[in-house]
């Protein structure tokens, strides 16, 4: 190709590098069919385009953080209040941004447009002339090069993930272009073009002679609406609203980020954090805990209607939570071992007690949504997906559902019919019952483990399964550490069993590879915390992104949500069936609440 005069406009050079009969710049784009929004939309459905700028919103979270660059592996980065999939908040900005009514499609934020083949084996971005650092000066393509460069080598594993299959090449100053190379199967991601849109974008000038990878007490400037204003390293946080943010008046920015500051501050401890937002030391809070939601808020400022508690039911997958076996340890490389202790405890009972019935347990990977596997056996498309795989899976699972055990409530332990069958399990898998101890039938050694804890939050239903292993001999010690120590286990796969969750959206893709895929089961900080080494996982969870259709996708989830169900990687807990908030009357949400629930980036602060 001719070399292009770097004096032409960044949309002309767009047409001419795309070549005849290729797609043409757009607005959005979407993981199937076309974006809601058009493309002379003026703000998104579920916020209010008028919300009052000004005020301060004062939060908590929980732990402690030691760096305040969240696009690395190293460290424990500060959190931030808004929604739920945003760690970086609104100092941070992505070349596209997501809109939460929908399952996934994007629009144009750091760019202006997007191009994108029908096979999507490229994407084209050409950047806003407007868009600007906190310096004034302008967002640039060696600034997105920069970022996937950075990203590529030293981000979080599931980035070097993604950006290992795409190669950039800078086309004029506002314009980059990703190609996308084949998965191993040979087929293209059709996630990919949407992955690029979602990257974080730094500023290539500020970094130099800084070391990306290191952990940071520094502030690095973000192009976002707030800058981080003060610092108290693993303590406290302050976010504030920049009077001079360049894209205040786009489309997906109109009626979000508008308290003029936010305080976070950091508890260890949750109970302290609740009282703290009775005491009105704090304005907003998210509740998890149903048992505290149903009489932890109780008191004159809840009579009188000064404190709020609002329920906001959606349509997203809540977390996959539960307790999570390390399968690179030996017994928990056993899938009968796995299942045993399935039927440990009585978790209806622990649901009852604990959480005051408030709870659904969770007999999927995908809880609460459409693509949790159907309580039946598979048919029509999901089964055509798990049909190639018969040999491999367990004949069970293509003739009827995944059932949890069921208990009656009655007790803190399991059913004896629950007991025998976890034991009669256990006996196959070689260990027999010596005097009340569970021991490995060959060389006598005790069935003993440990259940790592980072938050004193999860001690109750640990100690509680611990009470139910004992029923069986088996020895589990529930151990809690702070947060710093609990991620750097964590990262190094240093556990037996631990309480995680896996997140997921409407439209799942890439990461599941990166939850559940071989390759990242030996990745140091990946979220393969079970240690699944499955070709069939890796063949299932590998085509999602290559899906055309929805359809296609909710039967490729389908199926690996099954596979996954089968596998016994986890005793499944419990998810709620809506969004539980507590704010202060003066905090103010918009009328409509979008697919994926209550987003605090849209609520606003009266006085």
């Amino acid at each position: 190709m001719r070399p292009i005069p770097a004096a032409l406009p960044a949309l002309l050079v767009l047409l001419l590098t795309l070549g005849a009969g290729a797609a043409e710049p757009r607005h959005g784009i979407a993981m199937h069919g076309e974006p809601k929004y058009p493309p002379d939309f003026s703000h998104f459905d579920y916020v209010n385009p008028d919300a009052p700028k000004g005020g301060r919103l004062r939060v908590a979270a929980p732990g402690t953080f030691d760096t305040l660059n969240p696009h690395v592996v190293k460290g424990v980065p500060a959190r931030w209040v808004g929604s739920p999939y945003d760690t970086a908040g609104g100092v941070f900005e992505t070349l596209m941004a997501r809109a939460w009514d929908e399952p996934f499609s994007l629009y144009g934020l750091l760019a202006e447009s997007v191009a994108v083949p029908d096979d999507r084996s490229s994407a084209t971005f050409v950047l806003r002339s407007g868009a600007r650092w906190p310096d004034g000066t302008p967002v640039t393509a060696d600034d997105v090069l920069f970022s996937f460069d950075a990203q590529r080598r030293h981000g979080s594993p599931n980035r070097r993930l993604y950006y290992g299959r795409a190669t950039a090449e800078r086309l004029d100053a506002r314009t980059v272009r990703f190609t996308f190379a084949p998965m191993p199967d040979g087929a293209l991601d059709r996630e990919m073009a949407l992955l690029m849109g979602l990257m974080p974008i730094h500023q290539e000038a500020w970094w130099q002679g800084r070391d990306f990878a290191a952990t940071t007490l520094e502030p690095p400037p973000g192009s976002g609406p707030y800058r981080i204003a003060a610092v108290d390293p693993g303590r406290r946080i302050v976010y504030e609203r920049r009077p001079d943010y360049w894209g205040a008046d786009l489309p997906v920015r109109r009626g979000l980020y508008n308290p003029d500051r936010i305080e976070v501050d950091y508890y260890r401890d949750d109970r302290i954090a609740l009282e703290a937002f009775k005491a009105g030391d704090l304005d907003l809070r998210r509740e998890a805990s149903p048992a505290t939601w149903a009489a932890g808020y109780a008191g004159p400022a809840l009579a009188r209607g000064a404190m709020v508690l609002d329920q906001f039911p959606h349509g997203r997958p809540e977390a996959a939570r539960g307790l999570i076996f390390n399968t690179r340890r030996p017994p928990f490389d056993n899938v009968r071992v796995r299942a045993a202790l399935g039927y440990a405890a009585d978790f209806a009972w622990i649901n009852r007690t604990l959480f005051h019935g408030g709870l659904d347990r969770s007999p999927s990977y995908y809880p609460n949504s459409e693509l949790a596997a159907s309580d039946g056996p598979p048919e029509g498309e999901e089964l055509a997906v798990l049909e190639p795989f018969r040999d491999r899976l367990p004949p069970e699972l293509l003739t009827r559902p995944f059932r949890l055990p069921e208990t009656d409530g009655s007790g803190p332990f399991a059913s004896r019919n629950n007991q025998r069958e976890a034991l009669r399990l256990l006996a196959e898998a070689g260990w027999r019952l010596e005097r009340g101890r569970l021991v490995d039938a060959v060389s006598g050694r005790p069935f003993t483990f440990e259940i790592l804890l980072g938050d004193p939050g999860d001690e109750r239903v640990a100690l509680e399964y611990a009470r139910g292993l004992d029923r069986l001999g088996i020895r589990a010690r529930v151990r809690t550490v702070d947060s710093a120590q609990f991620q750097g286990r964590l990262d190094s796969f240093d556990f037996d069993m631990t309480v995680r969750w896996w997140a997921s959206s409407l439209s799942p893709g890439n990461e599941q590879l990166y939850y559940f895929g071989s390759e990242a089961a030996d990745q140091p900080g990946s979220r393969n915390y079970a240690g699944i080494r499955d070709p069939v996982v890796d063949a299932i969870a590998g085509s999602i992104a290559a899906a055309r259709t929805r359809e296609d996708l909710v039967a490729r989830v389908r199926a690996l949500d099954r596979v996954l169900m089968w596998g016994h990687y986890r005793v499944p807990l419990f998810h709620p069936s809506a969004d539980r908030i507590a704010r202060w009357f003066h905090v103010k949400h918009p009328a409509v609440i979008p697919l994926y629930g209550a987003m605090p980036d849209a609520w606003w602060v009266e006085r």
